[in-house]
């Protein structure tokens, strides 16, 4: 069973998980990166049998450029939504830290 399980997991992470396949444009070449995360478990048997879960995760980081002159730079991707969020929740705070203040004071 266990190797059921690494089997399907190695079919479904495949090849380029990690570094996409490279983009040429010009004189340059793009290399996407990915960061991807694995999970996963198995249950033991008893009266009602085994069960196993997994399960993947990938999100871009950025990507290397490589020049014609051999020159390698790193591009990190950008998430707006982090971003974003990370703001709200800033903003979120200071108003409740404001909030305690002002009724601290009456």
């Amino acid at each position: 069973m266990q190797d059921d399980v690494l089997r399907e997991l190695a079919d479904r992470l495949g090849d380029h998980q990690v570094f996409g396949e490279p983009v040429r444009q010009g004189d340059t070449t793009l290399v996407p990166v990915a960061s991807v995360r694995v999970g996963g478990g198995l249950g033991g048997g008893g009266a009602e049998g085994a069960g196993g879960g997994g399960g993947v995760v990938a999100r871009p980081v950025g990507a290397f450029s490589v020049n014609a002159d051999g020159a390698v730079a790193w591009h990190p991707a950008v998430n707006v939504n982090r971003i974003v969020w990370g703001g709200q929740l800033a903003l979120a705070t200071a108003v409740v830290a404001c909030s305690i203040a002002f009724r601290r004071r009456r």
